[in-house]
């Protein structure tokens, strides 16, 4: 936040500060911002309204051009050069923030409020020491040199980082992405401000680590009694760890209350379109299509009458597109309710889409060109076979072995799922597979029986055009000079059959397969949204007609409006098309509803591999109990009546310590260090073979199966 700050907007009106806004860590009136684009103004938020309490934690949810990173500038006041406040307050602890001089502001920004951004690379300098970055924080707010380098030590092992005097000598590219997130908090809590923006804080991490960031946060925030204001688009997260959520959508908070009243009877129909794009424990593809939102947000500005939701609502009449709706309130189980929707009332009652109209962002669904005979089930035989895979990497003063002796199989038509906290092996084993780097000797990859070559410089057209992926994500797999036509039809242009109209042909029926409309052919992918982006990604995958498809963390930057829509159509193409995937994810819930069968890493060891209903359901490996316990989820039905949901928890289990390195793997079972049910010498010796749970369900632990079954079932 270098720079000399913007000056207060010059209609700003003058106000007196209340006695309830002075009790408060943020209080926002009547808050409307325009940025200026192409010599017009146009309005990204329109008279939000929102208080949080001192000690409140409260959440703001909405689909990504919804406002809710703005309303974080604007409190800061570091909205960009073409931004400004047309209308409102803001007040920070009972000061107005667009009164303040610059010296004021700087204070206040040093003193009273911090910021906890999405990347936490990218808040972080590479050139310094994190000793040196955190004690800045500390020195600003009034502490010598000494003093900040000591109490930098204190809040580093305040945010659970072990040895914190070997951390600080560290540069930020030596700590994993978690370790990272909390020297920025550790930071961001330096000066106990009054009030703390978590702006999607843990959407790149694994779920373990989410949830120690999750409890680091309420910890300190009981601690210090410090207000969070939550951005994140993961409403389990919200509904974790917020008492209050606010839910935006185009510039306007269209509903806001209780987070336990809003999960569990939203009074919005966009609020309840959200709530059922969520996968949760109980679907799966081959029982139940996600809900999606069909449409996509208007234009900033371009709503001047009726509802902003009107043109995707399936309540909307003619009321709804002439008159804007007020903001109803009611009083619901926990307090106000608040609801900008005619029919508030009946929000519940939004009709489902049906799988014969379920799209998003695109045109209905397109009849696929794919043949009767390609529609079929997996029918178990393996089409791609990995026998005693490993993979060592050699670096300087160390041996990294990210593969070690991983052996599956993938059959026609099926979802294998890969999990496992960040360095447990799962990219480096898709990477194997596809031939982007070679295995060790000894190492066997099969596709339909046949071995592969292990570079795919060496493996023939048919081979590579068979094994094919989609990124995480697509910006840096799509060449953001050439348009959607030109992505596509050059992976089109390898197929030698293919030429002049043919070609023409399959690209439109690819464009329908992924309901990815005409009027985008030309377009650059810049002028693409993120969901529409990994449709272009996921076309061009499919382009060569692949057997296999690897799915890298495909959904984890996108709304869930928009990945329930992507997993509907990786569904829709594994059923058409015959396709198996190798999915890997972070989020548990997205592996479970679209996967087959799972499987579990761990520093590169496979612990646990069946059926995904198995794996989930239990017995499992104590590292997966642990994963799915730290899991964050909405208990039962989003958007269901109360009398339909499930309100049984799982006890979290936290793992001690961080990941083991790969250059130092731990004796014995690997995972004996950090294991809440170890047993004793024999796990710090013995490598556990695997033991069968039925079905094709293996575990590979000392502890039989029946005592792990008894285990877990007693907690």
């Amino acid at each position: 936040m270098n720079g000399p700050p913007p000056s207060p907007p010059a209609s700003f009106p003058a106000f007196d500060v209340s006695k309830s806004e002075q009790s408060d860590a943020l209080t926002i009136v009547g808050l409307t911002v325009t940025y200026r684009t192409r010599g017009r103004e146009r309005e990204v938020l329109q008279d939000v309204s929102f208080r949080i309490k001192r000690g409140e934690s409260y959440g703001l949810v909405g689909e990504s051009g919804c406002g809710k990173s703005t309303v974080a500038m604007a409190t800061l006041r570091y909205l960009p050069r073409n931004g400004r406040v047309k209308a409102g307050r803001i007040s920070i602890a009972g000061k107005e923030v667009h009164s303040l001089d610059a010296v004021a502001l700087r204070e206040m920004r040093a003193n009273a409020i911090s910021m906890v951004y999405q990347d936490p690379s990218r808040a972080l300098n590479p050139s310094l020491t994190v000793a040196r970055q955190v004690s800045e924080a500390f020195e600003a707010s009034g502490a010598t040199y000494d003093e900040a380098l000591t109490r930098t030590a204190e809040m580093l092992r305040k945010v659970r980082i072990a040895e914190p005097e070997r951390v600080m000598d560290s540069y930020p590219h030596q700590l994993s992405g978690g370790m990272q997130q909390r020297v920025v908090i550790a930071m961001a809590l330096a000066s106990q401000p009054a009030l703390l923006i978590l702006d999607e804080p843990t959407t790149g991490l694994d779920a373990t680590v989410e949830a120690e960031v999750l409890d680091l946060v309420a910890q300190l925030r009981e601690e210090f009694g410090t207000a969070v204001l939550f951005i994140s688009h993961n409403l389990a997260v919200i509904g974790r760890m917020c008492e209050r959520v606010g839910v935006l959508y185009a510039g306007k908070l269209v509903e806001e209350g209780a987070t336990q009243d809003v999960f569990a009877r939203p009074r919005h129909p966009y609020t309840v379109g959200l709530l059922r794009c969520l996968p949760t424990s109980d679907r799966s593809k081959d029982t139940d299509r996600l809900d999606t939102i069909a449409g996509s947000l208007p234009q900033p500005g371009s709503v001047t009458q009726g509802c902003i939701y009107a043109e995707r609502c399936r309540l909307a009449d003619d009321r709804c597109r002439r008159e804007a709706p007020p903001p109803y309130r009611v009083k619901s189980q926990y307090g106000d309710q608040m609801s900008r929707c005619h029919y508030h009332e009946r929000a519940m009652e939004l009709p489902r889409v049906t799988a014969l109209h379920a799209s998003d962002d695109a045109s209905d669904d397109a009849p696929s060109d794919v043949p009767d005979n390609a529609r079929s089930a997996h029918d178990h035989s393996p089409v791609l076979r990995a026998e005693n895979v490993s993979k060592t990497f050699h670096v300087p003063g160390a041996t990294l072995r990210a593969v070690d002796d991983v052996s599956l199989e993938l059959a026609k038509g099926e979802t294998l799922g890969l999990v496992g906290e960040s360095g447990s092996g799962k990219t480096t084993l898709a990477k194997l597979l596809l031939g982007l780097i070679s295995p060790d000797a000894g190492s066997v990859i099969e596709l339909d029986g046949a071995r592969l070559p292990p570079r795919v410089t060496n493996r023939n057209d048919d081979q590579v055009k068979s094994l094919q992926i989609v990124f995480q994500n697509p910006d840096s797999a799509l060449n953001r000079a050439h348009s959607v036509k030109r992505l596509i039809g050059r992976a089109l242009s390898r197929l030698s059959s293919l030429h002049g109209p043919a070609r023409d042909e399959r690209l439109a029926s690819l464009t329908q397969a992924v309901r990815l409309p005409d009027r985008y052919l030309t377009s650059r992918t810049r002028q693409l949204s993120g969901g529409l982006k990994q449709r272009v990604a996921i076309a061009r995958a499919f382009a060569g007609d692949p057997r296999i498809v690897v799915c890298d963390e495909p959904t984890s930057a996108l709304d869930v409006s928009v990945q329930a829509a992507i997993l509907n159509l990786l569904a829709d193409l594994q059923r058409d098309r015959g396709v198996s995937y190798v999915f890997i994810s972070h989020d548990l819930h997205v592996v479970r509803y679209l996967s087959d069968r799972i499987a579990v890493l761990y520093v590169g060891r496979l612990l646990e591999i069946g059926p995904a209903d198995a794996v989930f359901n239990g017995p499992h490996h104590p590292y997966t109990e642990a994963l799915l316990s730290s899991v964050p989820t909405l208990d039962g039905h989003a958007g269901e009546p109360d009398e339909t949901r499930d309100n049984s928890r799982t006890q979290r289990i936290r793992l001690s310590g961080e990941l083991p390195s790969a250059a130092s793997p731990p004796s014995g079972c690997v995972f004996h260090t950090r294991c809440p049910r170890k047993l004793g010498a024999i796990c710090e010796q013995q490598d556990p073979p695997f033991t069968d749970a039925g079905d094709g369900h293996r575990i590979r632990c000392h502890i039989p199966v029946d005592e792990l079954r008894v285990l877990q079932r007693r907690d």
